[in-house]
């Protein structure tokens, strides 16, 4: 048995060269150029496919026949079955919906919608945005569908769409040409329209807790506020070399010395680094700071915006990632880096994890060799970052990172050579960073004089010495806490998506040629 949604032209492209398609729907246009606008922009519609189906859906054919319903909509035509010249039906596909229903059948026929028009509807094309206006009715299989009085060709599709009609076959043009992995593939449209519920919650949740978002620098004369290669540019007007920002931390702290007292911004951070399933050159963050807080302060209000971010996008705290439950509901975990490492290499002795010479044997091991400056501290976590991260699945905060490798961080009062940092993780990807902020100025000067001195032996990461920051912080910031949030990392786990570049509208690819 067939229904309305099965149909004789299935394919969005032939089985014949895509070059000759082309031609052929050029030379269509062509002939509609002859005859007046080509391309109108006088048709507005006035309903949405989603909501048709939301609020008609569940009406019986006798109710739309006893009160029709007059709709006016637009969308692309993803599918057309011909039934001689007297009548078709088709599929519109409009923004409204990331599952079906975001997709209406239309009907039209000879005598409702005119000789002219059918005649038209005769060389429309899949992939062709049409307008239509006519009453709503429902089939003998109770799909509801508009019954056109008005259709009109919106926009010429000169190219054929994949001849799939569930998707892009090939993983990397639906990264290269998502404008066609938007238009065949549910799933994407899906992940997209949950990252941006997922953005409008946390706005939703900063704002509530009177934080205040701001706008920083993208160009940096200086890099800093995190361990990373920055992309170089040139200023032409100032005939100076600037920074792509690799974080917006020193910008963000300098507010809170000058009295914005909880400040955030979601927006892009740039590091000439690889490229992999979980970084992309150019990502984004959320940083927010607030003052007269410490790490864990920081730690209770990350996690509470995570989660707010998932009710809001997914429905739920309780995820599924990769087929494995992922219960954002439940307070987050929290382990030292040793004690990370005592949980998942329990081999390990704690003379060992003292014991310089063999963390440094033990990361040859594994193809790390450390720099030659790095203390305990620097080399107990690489130990950790091939031992135990992977396996951090349920959300965990690491907590209590060396002075030496968190040039930004408060240290603690009561631990030497230990500071108030946490980083966060979940399916053994870093989420989060934070910490009680520094804001000793002549302690933090000394940090970033061994982060030159580090960069100096050869360690690119390393941070250069700010000194207007040094000099912020002369004039006195309260004490504070802050945070950075990967948000693409974020969005991979709310969207069940392997790949970082799944979450990105428009990933970073190699040239095309």
């Amino acid at each position: 048995m067939t229904t309305d949604r099965q149909e004789q032209v299935e394919s969005a492209a032939p089985a014949a060269d895509e070059n000759k398609i082309i031609a052929e729907r050029r030379a269509k246009l062509a002939a509609i150029r002859e005859q007046g606008v080509a391309f109108p922009n006088d048709f507005r519609p006035e309903h949405k496919a989603a909501d048709l189906h939301a609020q008609y859906g569940g009406k019986s054919r006798e109710e739309l026949e006893a009160n029709p319903i007059t709709v006016k909509l637009a969308g692309r035509m993803m599918l057309k079955r011909e039934a001689g010249k007297k009548a078709a039906f088709a599929t519109l596909q409009d923004s409204s919906g990331a599952k079906a229903d975001g997709r209406i059948q239309i009907y039209a026929t000879l005598d409702l919608t005119g000789e002219a028009a059918m005649a038209a509807l005769h060389h429309y094309d899949l992939g062709d945005i049409l307008g239509v206006a006519g009453t709503l009715f429902k089939t003998k299989t109770d799909e509801l569908t508009i019954k056109v009085t008005e259709l009109r060709l919106i926009t010429k599709s000169l190219r054929p769409l994949p001849d799939k009609f569930h998707g892009l076959a090939d993983q990397e043009t639906k990264y290269r040409q998502r404008y066609v992995d938007l238009i065949m593939n549910e799933e994407t449209r899906r992940t997209f329209k949950a990252r941006t519920a997922a953005m409008s919650s946390i706005r939703r949740f900063m704002e509530k807790h009177e934080f205040m978002e701001v706008e920083t620098p993208m160009l940096h004369p200086i890099p800093g506020g995190a361990a990373a290669k920055p992309f170089i540019t040139h200023h032409n007007a100032l005939d100076m070399q600037m920074f792509l920002r690799i974080a917006p931390e020193l910008y963000l702290k300098r507010l809170v010395v000058g009295g914005f007292d909880r400040v955030f911004e979601i927006n892009r951070n740039f590091r000439n680094e690889g490229v992999s399933v979980r970084h992309n050159p150019e990502f984004t963050m959320m940083e927010f700071y607030a003052a007269y807080t410490d790490y864990e302060w920081i730690m209770n209000f990350t996690e509470s915006v995570i989660r707010q971010a998932a009710i809001d996008a997914k429905g739920t705290a309780v995820l599924t990632y990769g087929g494995r439950e992922l219960d954002l509901s439940k307070p987050f975990h929290r382990l030292t880096i040793v004690g990370a490492i005592n949980k998942f290499a329990p081999h390990y002795t704690e003379a060992q994890l003292n014991d310089m010479e063999f963390i440094k044997a033990e990361l040859l091991k594994f193809g790390v060799k450390p720099h030659a400056h790095s203390g305990l501290g620097a080399l107990q976590l690489a130990l950790f970052e091939e031992t135990a991260e992977a396996q951090l699945w349920e959300p965990t905060f690491i907590i209590d990172y060396p002075v030496e490798v968190s040039p930004l961080a408060r240290a603690s009062d009561t631990r030497a050579g230990i500071t108030e940092r946490f980083e966060l993780f979940m399916v053994g990807r870093e989420i989060a960073n934070g910490f009680s902020e520094l804001n000793d100025a002549e302690d933090q000067s000394a940090r970033f004089l061994a982060q030159v001195e580090a960069k100096d032996a050869g360690d690119e990461e390393a941070m250069f010495y700010d000194a207007d920051y040094i000099r912020a912080l002369e004039y006195g910031m309260p004490p504070a806490g802050g945070c950075g949030i990967g948000i693409d990392r974020l969005m991979m786990l709310l969207t069940d998506s392997p790949n970082i570049r799944d979450v990105l509208l428009f990933p970073h690819l190699r040239r095309e040629d």
